[in-house]
């Protein structure tokens, strides 16, 4: 049996702190393999990257998600309780519903209200001196996901909800101040959401059928019970803070607009081919999350490597979709590459691996594609704009990283 490459250090906390999308690529290739061990916290966990590591990753009867995660990462940002949390029939059962109301079948339409809205907030940026393009993202994204699911949110409660379940996924990990400051964001996002859960239950919300907030508030477990209005008001979170996050997408594929002016032609004579190809490029390149956790169920061997019961098993997500066996030149943009793409669900893993339906795979991988199409189609076709002087630069020990500055545009004038 062969032995798991060791990484070397007593301990690698400090360094994946410092290094949280490099930290596994790095790795793999110093050590010649997809995969080394190495301790976190004191605790030997193994890493892993690449299409074949992803395939056996997500097979659920090897692994199991209860309590991989780092704890401070599923408070402040899946929520006790939620589905991401669970495994097996539980799992299939509870991810049935977010298919339901979250899927293909709906990106169209929640992106095309963001285009709506960012129309008409084009109109009012037109007078402004400058726009965090960013921040104002987010608004947008909440806004019409919100109209789509049927939550009612007033004008001037937007930017309130916005931030709050935006805190969620910019600062998951965060440390010292920045964690317990998250933490008490998710106590009043999550009592905020189990009180709709309990007005729609009662009566005094009345959600259009077939909604995200109906289906969610009338979800039965497989024994037949109502969800909590905690567990419920988790997961209506859970339809709604990923959707927001795809704003972490939209801001960088602002930024490779302007990397990459030469793209801004092929977009125009392109049509929805390049399109399509353009957004998946900034979702392989795009920093979002780098990895994510499972723990060995039983122990077992893959390879010629043995997996002991309980250990934890980290998956680079950022390292799979950088992977230079996988990836010619991984970190060049470039959007060609996916002509003629055959959508392997194992060697492109932006938003997790596998089947969409029954595996840990986001469900709504199809709203980032939908939304970012129509975030570029919107600064491509239907406003101009300057840049100032700015840092642009990522925050690549931040999770999502960002651009420093969060790309602010000025001089925004209508092109029609």
């Amino acid at each position: 049996m062969a032995e798991i490459p060791h990484d070397h250090l007593f301990d690698s906390s400090l360094a994946i702190v410092a290094d949280p999308y490099g930290f596994i690529g790095k790795r793999c290739d110093r050590v010649g393999a997809d995969i080394f061990r190495t301790r976190l916290l004191l605790k030997t966990n193994i890493c892993l990257r690449g299409r074949d590591a992803a395939e056996m990753f997500y097979d659920q009867d090897r692994f199991y998600r209860k309590g991989a995660a780092v704890a401070r990462a599923e408070i402040v940002l899946t929520g006790r309780g939620g589905v991401q949390g669970l495994d097996h029939e539980p799992h299939h059962h509870r991810k049935a519903m977010f298919t339901s109301v979250v899927g293909p079948h709906t990106a169209g339409d929640v992106a095309q209200r963001c285009a709506a809205e960012w129309r008409r907030r084009a109109t009012r940026w037109t007078s402004q001196d400058s726009i965090g393009f960013y921040n104002e993202t987010r608004e947008v994204i909440c806004r019409a996901v919100c109209d789509w699911a049927g939550l009612p949110i007033k004008d001037d409660e937007l930017p309130h909800v916005t931030q709050r379940l935006a805190t969620l996924y910019e600062f998951p990990v965060a440390i010292g101040w920045r964690h317990w400051r998250a933490r008490w964001i998710r106590k009043k996002a999550d009592r905020w959401a189990a009180g709709i859960i309990e007005d729609v239950r009662a009566g005094r919300i009345k959600p259009p059928a077939g909604s995200a907030l109906e289906v969610v508030a009338n979800h039965r477990d497989l024994e037949g019970n109502l969800l909590t209005p905690h567990v419920a008001g988790v997961e209506l979170q859970n339809v709604i803070r990923p959707t927001i996050a795809v704003s972490v997408f939209v801001v960088h594929a602002a930024q490779m607009l302007h990397d990459h002016p030469e793209c801004r032609q092929q977009l125009a004579a392109g049509g929805d081919e390049y399109l399509e190809m353009f957004v998946q490029e900034v979702r392989r390149t795009s920093p979002f999350f780098p990895a994510v956790a499972a723990r060995v169920r039983h122990d077992f061997e893959w390879r010629g490597y043995r997996f002991p019961k309980d250990t934890r098993v980290i998956f680079g997500l950022y390292a799979t979709n950088h992977d230079p066996t996988i990836w010619e030149s991984p970190h060049e943009f470039r959007p060609e590459r996916f002509r003629n793409w055959q959508d392997d669900p194992w060697s492109f893993v932006p938003q997790g691996g596998g089947d969409r339906d029954l595996g840990h795979r986001c469900p709504g991988d199809r709203f980032s594609v939908e939304i970012t199409k129509a975030a570029i189609k919107f600064l491509t076709e239907d406003i101009s704009y300057d840049l100032p002087p700015q840092d642009l630069s990522l925050e690549m020990t931040h999770m999502p990283a960002l651009p420093r500055s969060r790309f602010v545009i000025r001089n925004v004038r209508s092109a029609s």
